[in-house]
């Protein structure tokens, strides 16, 4: 039922958008969406307490207060906060800007109104994107666009609510990224690489941190992760850094809509030269960080505590990311990152030699190889490195070979499904001796436990088909002459239907005038 609502949503959506560029676009739809998400819990908040104040048997009742006493008692904002609900102006709420969405000046009123809404919740202070005035769209195209958003129902049960509008942004997010094409992976990471991240990491309590965020997405898996596992919301503190303003602001309310409370610094800023939270030091990282950056480096980098394992390249920023997450993390942190394959073999510009004293450290503790086409924007294969101060395994590190694991969900990309994230979550829980796994075991062309001397004999290269071997095929037993002689047959039964075909074609041809 709600993936038809997301899809007939995203529809028409698209279809408003008319000539405008998805990525400007994008957070008209958004801010639209969050705005009403806002205005329904409130108002649905409202409601509540309508009832309450004036039920004998609660212990909200106000006596024998009259209509103005309770609707004065009702703009008392501590009640909306207690239970994580933004308090939203008169002049602000949805029916006020629905019943306007004609007017030639809406796109002024949507503006006002976050500004109000800003002024009254701290909070969101900077986040809403005011540039609705001034929205490109034809006439009446912004108007339909609220007429659109107002069919969102998000019911009036908090919890039910959140989950819907969770799952329709995360909807619009993908499907926007894939609108954008290249410039969408910056914000958005597919909903199956992150799972597979947090699957391996186990979040459940504590700190977490992505230097890149994009649009919080690692954010939000983590706490359906925690959920999932019997924990609750708030059991982890979330800390995120991003460069891009609106991509911040995002961000931001991903996180607001779903009452998870964050910091993401101060300010939009570079996680290398305005670091924001330099002091941080983290349980959990997971991050997509933009592969190969060339244009990182800046003077006041150099000789940056951060690189403990080697001074990186600075002409590519894959292993400044991997030595800032290792700082950023507590002795018993995880990180788990994602990577271009590049990084797993380079030995350029002093990446190799960075690697190889990683590896010795002990810092390396699971290598991913995943399959192409999982990302929106690049076709450069990519891996996942999970890095450990305190491994419960020391002196080895786990290869898993996914290449193969992937299912093609359109034309052009692919997915990691949940069987087979719950399949490498299962030999990572194994591999590490966790309680209730089973015992760990190799398994040909997929997994494979490799000491680090076998690795440093590789020259510390990283791949894991370079360790896990082949696939084994199974042995049908028939020999190979018989099979041979079947396979013979079939070819030469299809290349004579071939010549068949060629025949017919040719006549065809020849009775319409075009022989050859």
């Amino acid at each position: 039922m709600l993936d038809d609502i997301k899809k007939t949503l995203w529809a028409t959506a698209d279809k408003l958008r008319a000539n405008m560029d998805a990525a400007e676009y994008k957070h008209l739809v958004l801010g639209l969406i969050f705005v009403k998400y806002i205005s329904d819990t409130f108002a649905a908040r409202r409601a509540e307490l309508t009832a309450r104040l004036t039920n004998p048997d609660d212990e909200y009742f106000y006596g024998d207060a009259d209509p103005a006493d309770i609707e004065a008692e009702l703009e008392d904002r501590d009640y909306y906060k207690e239970v994580n609900v933004f308090w939203v102006p008169e002049g602000a709420r949805w029916e006020a800007l629905r019943n306007a969405a004609k007017q030639p000046d809406i796109g002024k009123r949507i503006d006002d109104a976050l500004t109000l809404i800003e002024a009254e919740n701290p909070k969101l202070k900077g986040i809403l994107d005011k540039r609705y005035a001034r929205a490109q769209l034809p006439d009446g195209k912004l108007g339909e666009l609220v007429d659109l958003v107002s069919t969102i129902g998000f019911g009036e049960d908090a919890a039910i609510a959140r989950d819907v509008l969770g799952q329709v942004y995360e909807y619009f997010l993908g499907m926007f990224a894939s609108a954008e094409g290249k410039r969408g992976g910056q914000f958005y990471t597919p909903a199956s690489i992150v799972k597979t991240l947090v699957a391996i990491l186990s979040p459940h309590e504590g700190k977490v941190y992505d230097p890149c965020c994009g649009s919080g997405g690692m954010f939000v898996q983590s706490e359906k992760f925690i959920e999932a596992h019997g924990g609750k919301l708030g059991d982890v503190s979330i800390y995120g850094q991003e460069a891009n303003p609106t991509t911040w602001r995002l961000a931001a309310m991903n996180l607001a809509i779903r009452g998870i409370d964050y910091n993401l610094g101060r300010e939009p800023a570079d996680t290398f030269t305005r670091n924001q939270h330099p002091d941080l030091r983290a349980d959990y990282i997971l991050a997509n960080p933009p592969f190969n950056i060339s244009d990182w480096w800046h003077g006041s980098l150099e000789g940056d505590p951060r690189w403990e394992y080697g001074d990186p390249p600075h002409g590519n920023a894959n292993y400044a990311w991997l030595q800032h997450m290792l700082h950023h993390l507590k002795p018993t942190g995880r990180a788990g990152i994602v990577l271009a394959n590049g990084s797993m073999s380079s030995s350029q510009n002093n990446e190799g030699v960075i690697r190889a004293a990683m590896v010795d450290a002990d810092v390396v503790e699971i290598m991913v190889a995943l399959p192409g086409q999982l990302f929106f924007n690049t076709q450069i294969p990519a891996c996942l490195w999970f890095l450990a101060k305190q491994k419960t395994r020391k002196g080895e590190v786990l290869f898993i070979d996914a290449r193969k694991q992937g299912r093609m969900i359109s034309r052009v990309q692919a997915e990691l499904t949940d069987d087979t994230i719950a399949r490498i979550e299962a030999v990572v829980a194994a591999w590490r001796g966790e309680p209730d796994a089973v015992t760990y075991e190799d398994v040909k062309g997929f997994c494979r436990s490799v000491p680090l001397a076998e690795i440093a004999q590789h020259g510390h290269v990283l791949t894991p088909g370079r360790y896990v071997g082949a696939e084994e095929v199974e042995d049908d037993e028939e020999a190979f002459a018989d099979k041979m002689q079947k396979l013979t047959e079939k070819l030469g039964e299809q290349m004579a239907k071939g010549a068949e075909l060629d025949a017919v074609i040719r006549a065809k041809l020849g009775g319409l005038g075009y022989e050859f």
